[in-house]
């Protein structure tokens, strides 16, 4: 019997290879039910469609095109739904709900000595992401921010006296986008470790992180579409191995840094002490040099707190993980609050003039560098709607932020979907929804963040109230990014007090930015020139 299946298939292999792959499409094309929703029918076949878009850079604009033709749903691939419907947010994010992380975020996660280090942002597992986060919870806490601002103040300075040196009165401009992410790098290294990178200092790139971040991110936007793949390339077995033995280097740069700046704390863990290297000490203070208290105290403080749990290799992930998620969507975000300013000279001189006013209020305590603290920020509502509608127009993640749903099934936004399906939404469309934003979503306009006083007020803070509680960009529920605050921090402070300190004009006055979604939405060709601005100072100042 086996030896004529045999022949039968040697005779007909062609036939036989056709019927498997056919099958094998149909079974795709038919999954969970799926081929009830709309969507590009290539797409419902095979996960090399979403693939090859990604791949294009520009998976938003097919995403929009996509829920613009077909509605609230679009079927992306053969086991995968994007939703449009802002419903669809607190089925999909919320607490309790039972959904967990794709693969595609597997992908992500960083190698050090050949072991793939899960973190709060990458791992899959909801109950390992919860002890994690309780163990670091309070070190990223709002009533932690005034701990930081010293460290954020530290590399501020520096960065508007480079600013001054390097680039005020230079023709050639400034690549801007490229000097906030060296900002941004900076302060999460002094916040993470109480030591810059040293960006901001030679105004380069250091190690050549940025580039592989770069790199990193163009490899797992398109293969975390298919995460099988990350299997043959950076997470091969046999590669990794090699890795642990030490015939190969896989260790990605930043894990070294973090690695590094452990060892100057510990020096349990510097090279050659290797009978110590895998238990870091009970008690961990910080050395002689270390400004207290960055996260790195914290994340030891925890390992002390919780050793059964919180090991050396946890501490080194959050170290690793602050600088992928702290500099990349932090820059991404400063870039845009700049980039729809200088496009948009009403809205630049409204914020100008409410930063001044502030400053002949005496709101400003610094009057020799400009330095706006968090406080002071918060008293600027109109510095606050420019930072959020730049969040809205322009948020850093640029795909559907994958979850698979819980078995049996469960309904989202009126549509029953079955277990184990991948299911999703963009920030790039929900940020787009007319009956949440306005008819105008298109356009960068602040003031839909204020309200109208000379409409009914209740109305009005209830609106506001929705649109806040539809934006994505730093994600919803239980894995809301753990660095928000900190983000903000450096995003509310900078911007005032720039503006404070320049006046920054584009190049070319033509210019319009080329955007790279590569999972993160980075900007490229945005280059600005730097004038220097006389600090506004109280009146009751200039009266003396």
């Amino acid at each position: 019997m086996i030896e004529q299946v045999v022949e039968f298939v040697v005779q007909h292999w062609l036939s036989v290879i056709t019927a498997v792959v056919l099958a094998y499409l149909a079974k795709n094309r038919y999954h969970n039910g799926l081929n009830k929703y709309p969507g590009p029918f290539l797409a419902s076949l095979t996960d090399w469609v979403r693939f090859y878009d990604v791949w294009g850079r520009r998976p938003e604009v097919t995403h929009r095109a996509l829920h613009k033709k077909h509605g609230d749903v679009v079927r992306l691939g053969p086991n995968s739904l994007s939703f449009a419907d802002p419903k669809a947010l607190k089925t999909i994010y919320g607490l309790n709900k039972g959904f967990i992380k794709s693969d595609f975020y597997v992908v992500q996660q960083s190698i050090a000595k050949g072991h793939a280090l899960p973190s709060l942002f990458s791992t899959t597992d909801n109950d390992f992401h919860s002890q994690f986060r309780r163990c670091v919870n309070s070190a990223f806490s709002m009533s932690a921010l005034v701990q930081y601002e010293p460290f954020v103040d530290n590399t501020t300075k520096l960065f508007l006296k480079q600013t001054e040196s390097i680039y005020v009165g230079n023709p050639e401009g400034c690549d801007f986008t490229r000097w906030l992410q060296f900002y941004a790098f900076d302060v999460i290294g002094e916040i993470t470790y109480s030591k810059r990178h040293g960006f901001i200092e030679k105004n380069e790139d250091v190690e050549g992180i940025v580039e592989y971040l770069r790199w990193l991110f163009d490899y797992v936007a398109p293969v975390g579409q298919i995460p099988g793949l990350d299997r043959f390339f950076l997470k091969n077995p046999l590669y990794l191995k090699l890795a642990q033995w030490g015939f190969i280097d896989a260790t990605f740069p930043v894990a070294k840094f973090a690695r590094a700046r452990m060892a100057e704390r510990l020096p349990e863990l510097q090279e050659g002490n290797e009978e110590k290297k895998s238990i870091l000490p009970t008690t961990a203070a910080p050395g002689p040099n270390v400004k207290s208290p960055d996260l790195l105290s914290k994340f030891l403080a925890a390992r002390e707190a919780r050793p059964e749990f919180m090991t050396d290799t946890l501490v080194q992930t959050m170290a690793v993980s602050m600088a992928f998620a702290g500099s990349e969507t932090t820059a991404i975000s400063l870039s845009a609050v700049f980039y729809f300013l200088l496009k948009n000279p009403r809205a630049l001189a409204r914020l100008r003039e409410e930063i001044d006013e502030a400053g002949r209020r005496g709101v400003f305590s610094d009057l020799d560098t400009g330095l706006v603290t968090w406080t002071e920020s918060q008293k600027l509502p109109y510095l606050d709607a420019c930072v959020k509608e730049a969040f809205r127009l322009h948020p850093a993640p640029g795909l559907p932020m994958e979850r698979i749903t819980p078995e049996p099934g469960i309904e989202i936004a009126g549509h029953y979907v079955k277990g184990g399906t991948i299911v999703g939404c963009s920030a790039w469309i929900i940020h787009m929804n007319k009956d949440v934003f306005g008819d105008d979503v298109e356009v960068y306009r602040p003031e839909r963040w204020l309200v109208d006083e000379s409409r009914d007020r209740e109305r009005e803070e209830q609106r506001v109230k929705e649109m806040n509680g539809t934006m994505l960009q730093f994600g919803m529920g239980s894995r809301t990014c753990i660095g928000k605050n900190i983000s903000l921090l450096e995003i509310y402070k900078l911007v005032p007090t720039m503006l404070r300190r320049f006046d920054i004009q584009f190049k070319d006055p033509r210019q319009e930015w080329e955007l790279i979604n590569s999972w993160f939405v980075k900007q490229k060709n945005f280059t600005t020139v730097f004038k220097m601005r006389d600090l506004v100072k109280p009146e009751e100042a200039l009266m003396s």
